[in-house]
């Protein structure tokens, strides 16, 4: 006698057509799987809570306010992150870029961007949430003598963050500026005054990366910050440029030689003088035109950014 099997149904036939017509109910929505936020049985590897967890460089058009009233869309690149409990297997990553296109039509503020925060923290379930908003900031700048302009770009991030029940606004902005070297200077002035040769310093083009974080209820304009920069360091590279204005910016060059361990000092006075900023971070790098290596500084003032081992990219230039 022959046992009976039950029937195994059979799979179906595979269908390589798009189905353009078909449509999603609720009840099929909730028969999808969903690894990502299953059990805590499926997780992989340690059993330990992760940091940030999200999407980086999703992109999309943000209009902002200029100091002097008007305003601009620019392309924006956006990281989202939230922590995650160790007893979690994961995010729906999705999930953050909803939470911020809900906010992406209203003109920047930061204001807008800590109420997306507050959505990542609730639509995630999340005790940690951070947004960093990543553009290149173009300002109108007049050249030294000919009468001429053009725009300069500023690569800036603008990041609210939340941990441990502690909100950070912190704008990081990147400032490019040529550096010319105060010993090399000497040297050429020693070699023309005493051998009547004809000797040129050497100077570079030198990226400061400062990360401040923003106090109070009064705005920090990117304006102000361009401002507070040049007064620190005044030798910004230069958009329009005749022969009056490449003399201007050697004598310019001349004035304000400096190594890096000044320009460094130089921005931290800036920035301890000014009541919006609190802990702040300077990284400058001097991109030697003399040396097969840069000559880096690196600053901190208050416990936000202290640190004692450095990423291999801290100093690898502009953010953008």
């Amino acid at each position: 006698m022959t046992e009976s099997r039950p029937l195994i149904p059979a799979y179906p036939a595979l269908v390589r057509d798009y189905d353009a017509d078909f449509r999603v109910d609720d009840a099929y929505k909730a028969n999808l799987p969903d690894l990502q936020n299953g059990p805590a049985s499926l997780i992989v590897g340690a059993h330990a809570p992760i940091q940030h967890v999200g999407i980086s460089n999703f992109r999309l058009p943000i209009r902002y306010q200029t100091r002097d009233g008007g305003e601009l869309t620019l392309e924006t690149s956006v990281t989202g992150t939230v922590s995650l409990e160790a007893d979690r297997k994961g995010i729906n990553m999705s999930r953050i870029m909803r939470s911020f296109y809900g906010h992406s039509e209203h003109l920047f503020s930061l204001k807008v961007l800590e109420a997306a925060l507050d959505d990542y923290k609730s639509d995630l379930d999340a005790f940690d949430a951070r947004i960093q908003m990543r553009f290149s900031y173009p300002i109108r700048v007049d050249s030294l003598r000919s009468g001429l302009s053009g725009w300069q770009y500023y690569d800036i991030a603008q990041e609210v963050l939340e941990h441990q029940g502690h909100r950070l606004r912190i704008m990081h902005f990147d400032y490019v500026y040529s550096s010319t070297c105060p010993c090399s200077l000497e040297l050429s002035e020693h070699a023309r005054e005493g051998r009547g040769r004809l000797a040129t310093p050497h100077s570079q083009r030198s990226v400061a990366r400062i990360s401040a974080v923003m106090l109070g209820p009064e705005k920090i304009w990117f304006e102000d910050m361009v401002e507070l920069c040049r007064r620190a360091v005044p030798t910004e590279t230069q958009v329009m440029v005749k022969r009056e204005d490449e003399q201007a910016f050697a004598e310019l060059n001349a004035a304000n030689p400096i190594f890096v361990e000044d320009a460094v000092r130089a921005f931290a006075q800036e920035l301890q003088s000014d009541a919006r900023i609190g802990d702040f971070r300077i990284i400058a790098s001097h991109q030697e035109s003399l040396h097969s290596h840069d000559a880096v500084s690196l600053l901190t003032d208050g416990p936000t950014f202290a640190q004692s081992s450095l990423d291999p990219m801290t100093f690898a230039g502009k953010m953008g």
